[in-house]
């Protein structure tokens, strides 16, 4: 996002559909919709130096692909979790755990912002379930 709080290209989005920013300051590693396998899922990198001076704002968010067609929210997926990672020190920054009462109806979360302040990347964790149906919605509300 820029500095007005807005979601200026379609094409600084990136998702499952559009893996890397053109910048290649951000790329998606790719998405596993069985959730089969050892570790992280999906992996999503950020080198901050290669982000343009334009975007002033990260936001990272989790939805279930889908959700109503499938019926199907955080509540009902087991050990479903986002977390975020420094890779230079490997330090877990914000983890949230998606399964459980707190999210049944939620089929999406806004996780994290990393944001510009006086010349230097900030992080806000957030950890924010919602009902949305699909990241077109997330997205519409950043537009």
């Amino acid at each position: 996002m820029g500095s007005n709080g807005k979601v200026g290209d379609k094409d600084d989005i990136v998702y499952f559909g559009n893996l890397k920013h053109r910048s290649g300051g951000i790329t998606h590693l790719g998405d596993n919709l069985t959730g089969a396998g050892e570790g992280d899922d999906e992996q999503i990198i950020v080198d901050l130096s290669l982000v343009p001076s334009r975007i002033t704002k990260l936001v990272f968010t989790v939805n279930i692909y889908d959700c109503i067609a499938r019926k199907q929210d955080f509540f009902q997926v087991k050990n479903a979790f986002v977390r975020l990672v420094d890779m230079s020190n490997n330090k877990e920054l914000a983890r949230y755990n998606l399964s459980g009462n707190e999210y049944k109806g939620a089929t999406g979360m806004i996780m994290a912002e990393l944001y510009q302040h006086n010349d230097e990347w900030k992080l806000a964790a957030i950890g924010n379930g919602v009902s949305v149906n699909g990241l077109g919605e997330i997205v519409g509300s950043y537009a």
